[in-house]
This record gives C-alpha cells, structure tokens and sequence, in this order.
C-alpha cells in the first residue's frame, strides 16, 4: 500500500497531465513486449513490433538494455523516467545524460541488492558519458520505432479516457481525479490511500502530485521509489475495451476522396472517443461544423453518439473502426 500524505497546499499543486511522459512509456511499453498481456490491445501492438524485422532490430539493443536496468520487478532505477520527461523526450534524454554519479551509483546497487547485475554495467554506475550516451541513443531508438508511429493513436486513447472519467470538466477537482481512478484508490483525507506493489508513505509537504496516464501501463500505478524525488503517480488508462490499434490510421486519402478532407478529418479524430468540444479543439473548427459533421457520419453509422451529463460523446462503430484500420476485441 503506498500512502500519499496531502497538505492543503498539496490540494492545490497537484494536476492531471493530458499527455504521457514519453520515458515512461518507454519503460512500461517494455514490460508488454517481455511478456503476454491480458490486454489483447497491446498484445496486438507487441505482435506487430515482434514480426516487423526492421523495427524489430532498431528495438533490440533498447529493449536488452531496459530488461537489465528495468527489470519487472518491484524496484526500478528512477533515473530511468526524470521528471523532465513531462517537457518531452529530449528534454527527458538530456536529464538522463545529466544524472549525478552519486545518484546512478547508489541507484544501480540497489537494484544489485535483488540481482546481480552484469559486469558491463560497471561503467554506467560511474556515470560514464560514454555508456549514457548509448543509453540515450538506444532508448531514442526504441522510442522512435516503438511509440512514435502510434503516437496519435496513443494521444487519441488519453483524451477519450479522460473524456469518460469527467466528460463535463475542463480541469477536474481533487474529488473527480481520485474517485475516477478505480478501485486501487481510495482519498480518506488528508491520505490517498494506493494499492502499491511495496507498502510505504510519500509526504508531499507542498510538492504537490503529478498524476500522469499511460497508454501502457496495464493495471497497476506506478510512482518513483525515491520519496525525495518530484511526487509523480502513473495511472493506467481505460482503453474502453472496445477497439485497438493495429498501427498508423491507414487509407486517409481514400477516406478523404470518399467523403471529403473535412469529413475524413473527423472521423479519424473520433479514434477511440471524444467529445465534440474536443473535436472542434483538435480541428481547430467549429463546434457547429463538427456537429454537421459528426450528424452524417452518425446517419453513416460510422459512429455513435450519447450524452454524458452537458457532454455529447461520440464513438466509432465497428464500421467506422475498419476504416480507420482498427480491430474489435473480443
């Protein structure tokens, strides 16, 4: 159980991000490719990586590193995901590079303390640049061949998750935020109570939370082992359960010399679900076009639409879906 102690300060910096953090993806995308999951979503993204021979050796070196220095277990090196990473993958790569020796050293024996760890690791535990560099240069390879091509796909699942868990609001409250995450957490003020792979406590004192989605992570919440670190929470999405990505939407072009640029735009912007004032945002049109929009692929039966309190939430059909170059689970 991982304990999260909230001062009223604490109350007012803690926020949902509306993006993954890409070196967490990383890290957590790993795990699903070592082993089979239960979720036939991210099975179907493994089985594409695992076939596609040139993909697969950008990722090899990448994926050899992370089994070694994130191993699935119950602890994982933290400066693997610095919280630079919420300003994108450069900036995450760059805090990496700049890891303390100290810090790489104590880190790296403590994973030690669970297994032994290979004599080529030494040089890392040293902090030499040589060795990080190569550790940034394969993690940007796995990143690139792994995340990267799937990358609206992925944005397209957080959006429409956070669209159900609080269709009506812009920015969530405390409430909204902790009662949406499942029955792992439970908020008893002042303590976020988290089912947690360790028991500990994590004092804010002032820090705030950073509660982040992940496209990956399958589960379970994950957080930094060092309490003393930026306070950071990674939740697993809900994938709605309904359809998953078999790679980059293909055939826009037909799509568009089907039924027109602005139509096709929208219908791929539906992806895995959204509202319509999140269509109109991400178009950047209108919600009056969005709405006449989505009236003809709704009669098309390419998509469906319900309300959710002020919201109106579109889906795809399973039509709609093949289109796009989605699979129904079943």
């Amino acid at each position: 159980m991982l304990r999260i102690h909230f001062t009223s300060n604490d109350l007012a910096r803690t926020r949902v991000a509306s993006t993954p953090d890409p070196l967490w993806e990383v890290l957590l995308s790993s795990f699903r490719l070592r082993q089979v999951s239960s979720h036939p979503e991210l099975n179907s993204w493994a089985r594409q990586l695992r076939t596609d021979q040139t993909r697969r050796a950008r990722l090899g070196p990448g994926v050899r590193l992370l089994s070694v220095l994130a191993p699935m277990g119950p602890y994982i090196p933290d400066f693997l995901t610095p919280p630079d990473g919420k300003e994108g993958l450069d900036a995450g790569l760059e805090a990496i590079m700049s890891t303390p020796r100290r810090r790489l050293r104590g880190e790296l024996a403590r994973l030690a303390r669970r297994s032994p760890l290979p004599g080529w690791v030494r040089p890392l535990s040293e902090g030499d640049v040589t060795f990080l560099r190569r550790l940034t240069v394969e993690l940007r390879a796995y990143h690139d061949s792994a995340i990267a091509p799937h990358q609206e796909v992925i944005q397209r699942s957080v959006d429409a998750d956070r669209a159900r868990r609080y269709p009506t609001l812009a920015e969530p409250g405390i409430e909204d935020m902790f009662s949406s995450m499942g029955p792992d957490v439970h908020w008893r003020p002042p303590v976020l109570e988290v089912n947690f792979r360790i028991d500990k406590d994590l004092h804010l004192d002032g820090r705030g939370l950073r509660i982040v989605p992940s496209f990956f992570s399958r589960g379970t919440i994950d957080s930094l082992a060092d309490t003393s670190l930026a306070p950071v929470l990674i939740f697993p999405i809900d994938h709605g359960g309904h359809w998953a990505p078999l790679g980059p939407a293909s055939g826009r072009q037909s799509l568009e010399a089907l039924m027109g640029a602005n139509r096709a735009a929208v219908l791929c912007a539906v992806g895995t679900g959204a509202t319509t004032s999140q269509l109109a945002h991400r178009l950047s049109t209108s919600l009056a076009s969005v709405s006449r929009h989505t009236a003809v692929l709704r009669d098309a039966g390419l998509i469906t639409t319900h309300r959710t309190g002020r919201a109106v939430v579109h889906a795809l059909t399973p039509l709609g879906a093949a289109l796009l170059g989605y699979q129904q689970l079943v």
